[in-house]
């Protein structure tokens, strides 16, 4: 009788356990909302249980059913910015989230120069961090990062937790994306939420679905957790184990930074990387929701034996999917690589055009520019090219004069050489005295080059006029 006693005693126990509310981590204390939505909450109970839901900004209670695998969804309308509320879930067992703002809520993701922490990295540290993580501490930024997880399976949940900005947590957080915070926090005097879901040396494949690919006959698709060849650059595995999970939750919108690990294979990317674009639209169900990247940053790839390739070739195929895609921008970082460095230290340059970008073009902001003036054609006089740029309204200027130091020109030969380059209103005129009959001009179409060609404060991408595939 007592061994009975004590196994009914486990069950109901168990019981009792299954039956309290389980919620996602990212539905967690201190969490950031985006408000004035329409926001998905989700979680687990009871199967064919009865959950009650209840927000204290509105004091109204939702109710809704689990299914028969305790699985439940329901959508909720959020507040105007503000806080701290808290939400109930109640299935005869409550359980609270407290300490809610609402405000501002943004996806963060790419490789390492996402993932780069203010602190640095080891031997690679990032400019001015030290004072800006001495004044980093404020109540209404909420910062989550989501542990690297690499899986096969699409997965329910991540590993993570939100902290409130202070110099403990920041230092440790993303810089590219706290520096994003940080001007949205400044100009919009709203509570902002961060969740960053980066892996460094991650490539834009292993961010998608598999059917995504199928497009793609060319990148390979592991068939189980034991094919996986690489736990950041496998197709669809970061997807599934850092992705998945955080689909559908009401966010404003999606910054990126990634890039340097498709160098090798730049000739797609703008289809793939906009087809990433489309599938996360798809997934989350908002709409064309904002999605700003940064093109990634100058460096001599020769110094880890990608002498072969040209980045620049990555960072045409970024300005071509801009053009490709609709509600993006692109952050153009010509002025702020490293030579040495795949990891620039200025990353508050990052953070603060992305900033740009979404206070322009989202938030609509007026009286700031935020995108790139961009190559428009080239016209051939004689022994002298013409260039012309869009979104070039304030015309264009060098960081030394009206001139720049980085524009070669070539004949039908395809042979290159220095050019004269010079600067009359928004044209960049362009001649040099071994091509008399030059049919194509290239402006810091290398790995590394110093940008040196701006425009109403934003430089202007590398770029060339030809299609040739050297």
């Amino acid at each position: 009788m007592k061994k009975i006693l004590i196994l009914g005693a486990i069950i109901a126990a168990a019981s009792t356990a299954n039956a309290k509310v389980t919620l996602p981590r990212i539905f967690s204390n201190g969490m950031v909302m985006q408000q004035q939505t329409e926001a998905n909450l989700w979680g687990t109970a009871k199967a064919n249980a009865t959950v009650k839901i209840t927000a204290s900004w509105n004091k109204k209670t939702i109710t809704t059913k689990t299914d028969n695998d305790g699985k439940w969804k329901v959508s909720i309308t959020t507040p105007s910015a503000g806080g701290p509320y808290s939400i109930t879930f109640n299935d005869g067992e409550k359980t609270v989230v407290n300490d809610i703002l609402m405000g501002e809520l943004w996806i963060c993701s790419g490789q390492s120069n996402m993932e780069m922490p203010m602190k640095g990295f080891k031997n690679q540290p990032v400019e001015n961090a030290v004072e800006d993580i001495l004044h980093s501490s404020d109540k209404e930024m909420r910062l989550f990062t989501v542990k690297r997880t690499s899986k096969f399976e699409p997965q329910e949940d991540v590993v993570g937790s939100w902290q409130e900005a202070s110099p403990m947590a920041v230092r440790d957080f993303s810089a590219t994306a706290y520096h994003f915070g940080r001007e949205l926090r400044r100009m919009l005097n709203v509570p902002v939420g961060l969740i960053v879901t980066s892996w460094g040396g991650s490539s834009c494949e292993a961010w998608m679905r598999r059917d995504w690919l199928k497009a793609f006959p060319q990148i390979e698709l592991p068939e189980s957790q034991e094919t996986i060849k690489s736990k950041n650059r496998t197709a669809t595995v970061l997807y599934n184990g850092m992705l998945h999970p955080l689909a559908g939750i009401a966010m404003r919108g999606v910054i990126w930074y990634q890039g340097e690990e498709n160098v090798s294979r730049s000739s797609y990317y703008a289809d793939l990387f906009s087809r990433m674009i489309q599938g996360w639209r798809e997934e989350w169900q908002r709409g064309d929701f904002p999605f700003y990247f940064c093109q990634i940053a100058p460096y001599d790839y020769s110094l880890i034996n990608w002498q072969q390739y040209n980045s620049a070739f990555l960072r045409e195929q970024q300005a071509k999917a801009e053009q490709m895609n609709k509600n993006v921008g692109m952050a153009v970082l010509m002025d702020a690589g490293l030579e040495y460095g795949i990891h620039p230290r200025k990353k508050q340059i990052a953070g603060m055009r992305l900033a740009l970008l979404a206070l322009d073009k989202t938030y609509g902001i007026k009286g700031i520019t935020s995108e790139s003036a961009c190559y428009k054609n080239v016209e051939f006089k004689g022994d002298t090219a013409v260039v012309s740029f869009d979104r070039a309204g304030m015309w264009i200027y060098g960081k030394n004069g009206l001139k720049s130091d980085l524009v070669e020109v070539a004949g039908a030969d395809s042979v290159f050489h220095p050019a004269k380059a010079w600067i009359e209103r928004s044209k960049l005129y362009v001649k040099s005295d071994k091509v008399k009959n030059p049919v194509s001009v290239r402006y810091a179409f290398k790995d590394w080059a110093d940008g040196d060609l701006f425009c109403d404060g934003l430089p202007i991408s590398s770029f060339r006029t030809d299609d040739w595939k050297k």
